[in-house]
């Protein structure tokens, strides 16, 4: 009886994220299987989720804790706590929300690991010379066009499978991308990455797109567009891009490549706000955590600029203080 309760609310809550939230399938499937996960610790206090009290709701992460789940991941399933009960107030279904008062596990900080310069450099000029080659397969251009857009627009792999041809402008120099929420934002690409879309798409999605409509069951007309292609003639899939990334650098991925480049804007200088554009991200406060990565640049414009930093300065050997020199006059200019 529990069992077939909550699994009535959970697919009315279900259709609720994906039409009126207009969620991604994969953001509701996380958010399913930790709901289910919370239903299913209930009914082992022959308890549902409409009737769930607070003393539940910590009886349940104290349950996390002790089978070893870190409180990065309890906060995740707190956090999606919070939405049900959020969703069931509004619709008048409850009278309380059990989630009121319940502290999220603490979490440290974790800083987003990502390539050095050098390695990305040496990762797409190797794809660059792959592709560059007289007899380039098709899938050599489709795989240097999808390391140039990950690192150049930190873009999620789900949001680069997502990809349209119509989502290009490259004669403006820009993608339009599709997020987390179906959020939609302009992301700019520099030149080596508008060069391997050009390419890819006069040299090497054709060829693929009469694969696919040389097979025998036509392709959905909406994955007949997507940007990128497989030897089918199919849809990448997320895994499918992974795959290509790590054949390209086994210490990379796709997300190691949208922490690369988010890395290496802020240690060229970019600020945090246009950082947060480029990602895409809804708070400020998760682009924050690239903020370690300009202290050694806020170190060198101290030196160069504070009354008691310049003694330390001139302490530098020649080269420091030529690098410090360069810092200042891109902070002026």
């Amino acid at each position: 009886m529990e069992s077939a309760s909550n699994l009535a609310l959970l697919k009315d809550y279900q259709a609720y994220l994906r039409v009126e939230k207009g969620l991604r399938p994969l953001t509701c499937e996380a958010y399913d299987g930790d709901l289910h996960t919370f239903a299913e610790f209930l009914e082992g206090r022959h308890g549902v989720l409409l009737t769930a009290a607070q003393q539940d709701v910590a009886a349940f992460l104290e349950h996390l804790r002790n089978h070893g789940i870190d409180s990065r991941s309890a906060a995740r399933k707190l956090s999606c706590l919070r939405g049900l009960y959020k969703w069931l107030l509004l619709d008048r279904r409850i009278h309380h929300d059990p989630t009121v008062n319940i502290e999220s596990p603490k979490a440290w900080k974790v800083l987003p690991k990502s390539l050095a310069e050098p390695e990305v450099v040496e990762m797409l000029e190797r794809a660059g010379l792959a592709a560059s080659h007289p007899q380039a397969q098709a899938t050599a251009l489709r795989d240097r066009a999808i390391l140039e857009l990950l690192y150049a627009g930190g873009l999620r792999v789900s949001e680069v499978t997502a990809l349209s041809t119509g989502d290009l402008a490259l004669d403006a120099g820009r993608v339009q991308v599709r997020g987390k929420g179906d959020k939609e934002r302009i992301v700019p690409l520099g030149r080596t990455a508008l060069a391997a879309l050009e390419q890819y798409l006069a040299m090497g999605r054709p060829h693929l797109a009469r694969i696919s409509s040389a097979r025998k069951t036509s392709a959905p007309r909406q994955d007949a567009a997507r940007l990128f292609l497989s030897l089918r003639g199919m849809p990448l899939t997320r895994q499918w891009v992974w795959h290509v990334v790590k054949m390209a650098n086994g210490a990379a991925s796709p997300h190691r490549l949208r922490h690369s480049c988010a890395t290496h804007m802020v240690e060229h200088g970019a600020d945090l706000r246009s950082v947060q554009l480029i990602l895409g991200h809804a708070d400020i406060s998760t682009t924050q955590v690239y903020t370690h990565l300009a202290l050694g640049r806020l170190k060198a414009v101290h030196r160069m600029h504070h009354p008691r930093g310049k003694q330390r300065a001139e302490d530098l050997d020649g080269e420091d203080a030529r690098d410090v020199a360069l810092e200042s006059q891109k902070e002026i200019a």
